[in-house]
């Protein structure tokens, strides 16, 4: 009966020990409580980890952290301000004529034939531990002649036993503006970029011819020598110093200075990655950066987690001692010159659907947290005067809101290169301007989005120069001004336009078939089905069946990229503070159809790219907003995107998660964060204890109704026991007595 009881209440015993190691629901290892880790969440794979072609947001939450370019922005100044990262000091554009003589800073822009950045990096700084660095004795590479034998043991980078580092020169940041011309990276600035730095594209035509020789003879994955072959556009002076030689003048390159883009990449590097049976197996620089900033990239499973960790070479960096009036009351100035990162690893885990984001977020298992629609309401409230704050529960534990507006527009394009949405024709224009005027993104903003958005007139997002507000910054297309407001024009005017198009009633007026066209979307979850059904909605008020063409983002990509969509939807996030980095999205020569850039409208307006070449180029002045303006007409009037919105960019973050300023141009911020893991330990246990009661009560309840039929089960045994004795003359032994 003992024994019997004490094994029913073995679970007891279990289920009370429990509860004090690591909570029941947690999804990470117990050994990592307490730890300073900081955890969030991805949804999308990313496609590009290698710099020269990566360019996706998902993306440069990684890169960000591992590349260094030689600038950066101050985390805390507003307006956006550029800084050394790896630079010595701040370069200073010299400009010279067609002869070669130096000319002042206020030289008229016709003179200016060229200009030319020096740029010096600061001596000391070391690459991450890798084994592309990894010599034997002799001060030869281990790893740069692998063999096929070699490879049978490896799977991952981690494999490779033996890593090694350097010094960062000068050459390195050569070498990565060489590989934008790589003829089999694609890299998506290459167009741009070949118009400003001297010889790029005579470089990359080179580069071409070179690599299809190299094909004929060693195969077409061969290793392509960069260093083979002279840049008069990017070029080393010394071991920490190198030019870069722009046409003309182009004031917004240093803002490109600070994107990964510009980071150094190490010839060992590509010399390692490029080796036959690598990429095989996924051990390529997209897969396994190489840089020298606070992280390095140690895990990879972009189905499951991504995890970053402190890189031990990293050169240090300290934090901002200054910033705005109201930082250090926010107590963001407390860790003023302390050593840079704070936080050791970060583990991001993909989580694809937003309610379980969200619920362990509320237990504390992610940090950081955005706020979708459905979640809304349970986390923000609007005070009196309209501001929003967390509700009372969000404040009862610790949470607390960060706002800014983003220098961000999300958009539905149509590619202008499409039979029926696209072109310059009166009937292609007005087809897209009767749709622009159907689909209320006021109605979307407040349904999707909460509120939190500004229905665009145009593509300039708020605080960037060329922005306008009020009567003059209207989209005379989509909305009249009335009662000092705009007001979306009535679907009256969307079906007049629809019918001067050729389509009355949603109808072909030459064949009589109904209007169909078709919306390509990444893969979406149940979460966005409603969204797409009013999508679907906003097309029926004039007519126009609407079909919904899903895929993942990767494909996605490659769709917009070869001009297989007909209507679509993305967004921007700007690159840098400057109204051409959004003008740029509509420039001819930006197409992505044949350039590979970042047009994905593919819109080619000859007078608008005429304007866009003329003031891409000027300083901010009253001239070069006219000319702003003249341009955003032309493409109210074309109307190759729907202008969509600009998002307000709502952030819950718990108490022990510091140093926290949205900042959507810097994207290294992760360095400055601070967790305090001991209070994260603290409340996970507090908000995930266990409710034991009803187990406890349950199990009780089950010994209690067992008690009398294992009493019974064992008077039951020992009677069984008493009748089956045997005789005492038939016992064993008996007959010897």
């Amino acid at each position: 009966m003992k024994a019997t009881l004490k094994y029913l209440l073995a679970p007891l015993v279990v289920l009370l020990s429990a509860c004090s190691g690591n909570p029941w629901n947690s999804p990470y290892p117990a050994a990592d409580a307490g730890k300073n880790t900081l955890y969030s969440a991805f949804s999308e794979r990313p496609k590009h980890l290698d710099p020269v072609q990566s360019y996706s947001s998902n993306e440069i939450l990684l890169t960000a952290q591992i590349y260094e370019p030689p600038l950066q922005y101050h985390y805390l100044k507003r307006p956006y301000t550029l800084i050394p990262a790896t630079t010595a000091k701040m370069p200073v554009a010299q400009y010279f004529d067609k002869n070669g003589a130096n000319l002042p800073d206020g030289a008229d822009t016709a003179q200016i034939a060229y200009t030319i950045y020096e740029i010096s990096i600061k001596p000391g700084i070391r690459y991450q531990p890798h084994p592309a660095f990894a010599k034997n004795e002799q001060g030869q590479f281990l790893y740069h002649d692998l063999t096929t034998e070699d490879l049978t043991k490896v799977y991952k980078l981690a494999d490779f036993h033996h890593t090694g580092t350097r010094e960062l020169t000068a050459e390195d940041y050569v070498f990565e503006i060489k590989r934008l011309a790589h003829p089999r990276l694609h890299s998506p600035i290459l167009g741009l970029m070949s118009d400003y730095i001297v010889g790029l594209k005579e470089y990359s035509a080179t580069l071409k011819a070179a690599a299809e020789a190299q094909a004929g003879q060693e195969g077409s994955d061969a290793y392509l020598d960069l260093n083979s072959h002279f840049l008069e556009g990017a070029q080393v002076v010394d071991t920490h110093t190198y030019r870069i030689k722009i046409k003309g003048k182009y004031p917004q390159f240093m803002y490109w200075l600070a994107m990964p883009f510009f980071a150094p990449i190490p010839w060992e590097a590509e010399r390692f990655y490029t080796q036959q049976g690598l990429a095989k197996k996924n051990i390529t620089l997209d897969w396994y950066p190489v840089g020298t900033g606070p992280y390095m990239l140690t895990e990879n499973d972009p189905n499951r987690v991504m995890i970053l960790e402190r890189n031990p070479n990293f050169h240090g960096e300290t934090y901002p001692s200054e910033g705005m009036q109201r930082d250090e009351r926010a107590g963001l100035l407390a860790d003023a010159g302390k050593p840079l990162p704070f936080i050791d690893r970060v583990i991001f885990s993909r989580d694809k659907e937003s309610i379980p984001r969200w619920n362990k977020f509320l237990q504390g298992y992610y940090d950081a947290s955005g706020i979708g629609s459905d979640s809304f309401d349970q986390a923000v409230q609007l005070t009196g005067q309209g501001e929003a704050t967390v509700t009372e529960a969000m404040k009862a534990q610790g949470i607390r809101l960060e706002t800014e507006v983003a220098t961000s527009t999300y958009y539905m394009g149509f590619n202008m290169l499409d039979p029926v949405v696209g072109g310059l024709s009166q009937s292609a224009r007005k087809l897209r301007q009767a749709i622009s005027i159907a689909v209320d993104y006021e109605e979307y903003v407040s349904i999707f989005a909460n509120g939190r958005g500004i229905p665009a007139q145009g593509p300039i997002a708020p605080g960037i120069s060329g922005h306008r507000d009020g009567k003059e910054g209207i989209n005379p297309v989509v909305y009249d001004w009335l009662n000092e407001r705009p007001q979306r024009k009535p679907i009256a005017a969307a079906k007049a336009l629809l019918a001067e198009a050729g389509y009355p009633n949603g109808m072909d007026a030459k064949t009589g078939a109904p209007l169909v066209l078709y919306f390509d979307v990444t893969a979406r979850g149940a979460d966005d089905k409603s969204s797409l059904d009013w999508m679907r909605k906003q097309f029926q008020k004039i007519n126009i069946q609407l079909v919904v063409r899903s895929t993942d983002y990767n494909r996605f990509q490659d769709k917009i990229r070869k001009g297989n969509a007909q209507i679509f939807e993305w967004g921007w996030n700007a690159d840098y503070p400057d109204p051409e980095n959004f003008l740029i999205l509509l420039s001819g020569a930006e197409r992505k159809v044949d350039n590979d850039g970042q047009n994905a409208a593919n819109y080619n307006n000859p007078e608008y790219n005429r304007l866009f070449e003329q003031m891409k180029n000027m300083e901010d002045s009253p001239e070069r907003r006219q000319i702003i303006d003249h341009m955003v007409r032309i493409l109210r009037h074309d109307a190759p995107w729907l202008w969509g919105y600009h998002p307000k960019d709502y952030g819950l973050y718990h108490a022990w998660y510091g140093n926290v300023k949205p900042n959507k141009l810097s994207n290294n911020n992760i360095k400055y964060f601070r967790i305090d893991g001991n209070l994260r330990e603290q409340k996970r246990r507090e908000w995930n204890e266990p409710v034991l009661w009803p187990i406890v009560l349950g199990l009780m309840v089950l010994v209690a109704s067992l008690v009398p039929a294992v009493i019974a089960y064992r008077r039951r045994e020992r009677g069984m026991g008493t009748s089956h004795t045997l005789p005492a003359a038939q016992e064993p032994g008996a007959g010897n007595a």
